[in-house]
């Protein structure tokens, strides 16, 4: 089964066949050179083959199936317009981004996980193993847990009887946790059939308008006209995000200006869209929408570290109320029955 390659290795092999290609090496000899010392030299030799043989780098790149068909189309456009070299630029500098956006994701994410499970971890032992012995003490004077300590004891008898069962999903998560992590085609399947549905809605609808930037400044920078980006670009996201490219290239084909397309749709802020039109009248275009982008991926970096930000305090003051009601239930009745006996 041939492997898809990742973000990071399609950036790397892409960087270094652009700065072959601006060298003067021929596209065939480039690629027998990046394959030497690379641990994809079967790839990397098979598409060589290909391209000595007289056919298109774009064409090795889809034959071989393991670049993305965003990145296949890109390059195809390159080599139409005569700027192969600079496509391969784009791309590398776009799956850097992409590289390092999704490394945020993973690592804003991660901490408030941990915290999640300690927080849990924490509470089933207070459950499980602390109220056991509290229900003890009171036997011994002559009483039970009542009210809510007596339903707290419940559940933990309850979870204590299904720490078997309570095991094997722990393992069965930790196991699809190690698999999305691990497994580039399955998590990226997962995250696109989440996006269908779900991902297109706060910090979500804010990454996802800046890999529509990127992805847009990357086609513009290799000689794309707006538009023919604008389509491309609709191949990387799934859902609303899609919905909003398509229906701004329809705007954009009735005859609509191009920052009130843009606007109407909700693909760029009205500021930004009035950046680009003027861009484009200017002749910069490709320039603005690369501002964009990254004026795109600073504001959805910094909504993702606010939603985090709120996240932690959140779980430490549920995890502090639910570990002081538990406490509370069963040390307030007991400080009764102790000053009653002294």
């Amino acid at each position: 089964m041939k492997r898809t390659l990742s973000y990071g290795e399609i950036a790397e092999v892409s960087l270094e066949l652009s700065l072959l290609l601006h060298a003067g090496v021929g596209t065939g000899d480039a690629l027998y050179l990046l394959g030497e010392d690379s641990p994809h030299k079967k790839l990397l030799s098979a598409m060589a083959g290909e391209v000595d043989g007289g056919a298109a780098l774009a064409s090795a790149m889809r034959s071989s199936a393991a670049f993305p068909t965003y990145a296949c189309g890109l390059v195809e456009v390159g080599e139409r317009t005569g700027r192969t070299e600079e496509a391969l630029a784009a791309l590398s500098r776009y799956y850097e981004d992409r590289v390092r956006m999704d490394r945020r994701v993973r690592s804003a994410l991660l901490y408030p996980a941990v915290m999640l499970a300690l927080m849990l971890v924490v509470i089933g032992v207070l459950l499980v193993k602390v109220l056991p012995i509290f229900d003890d003490v009171y036997a011994s004077l002559g009483t039970r847990l009542t009210g809510v300590a007596a339903g707290l004891l419940t559940v933990g008898r309850w979870l204590e009887g299904a720490l078997p069962v309570f095991w094997a999903v722990l393992a069965a998560l930790v196991l699809i946790g190690f698999l999305f992590t691990a497994v580039g085609p399955l998590r990226r399947s997962l995250v696109s059939f989440w996006q269908r549905g779900h991902g297109d809605r706060g910090v979500s609808r804010k990454l996802n308008n800046a890999r529509l930037a990127q992805a847009m400044a990357m086609g513009m920078a290799s000689g794309l006209p707006l538009e023919e980006a604008l389509g491309l670009s609709a191949g990387l996201v799934e859902g609303g995000a899609r919905r909003r490219c398509e229906d701004c290239r329809k705007r954009l084909d009735n005859g609509e200006a191009l920052s009130a397309a843009l606007k109407a749709s909700g693909l760029l802020p009205a500021s930004q869209s009035r950046l680009l039109e003027l861009g484009q009248r200017g002749g910069a275009g490709d320039a603005s929408m690369e501002k964009i982008a990254r004026d795109l991926s600073e504001e959805g970096e910094a909504a993702l570290d606010a939603a985090v930000s709120r996240v932690e305090p959140a779980l430490v003051l549920l995890c502090s109320v639910l570990v002081g009601l538990i406490l509370l239930s069963v040390m307030l009745p007991l400080m009764h029955i102790m000053s009653a006996i002294g």
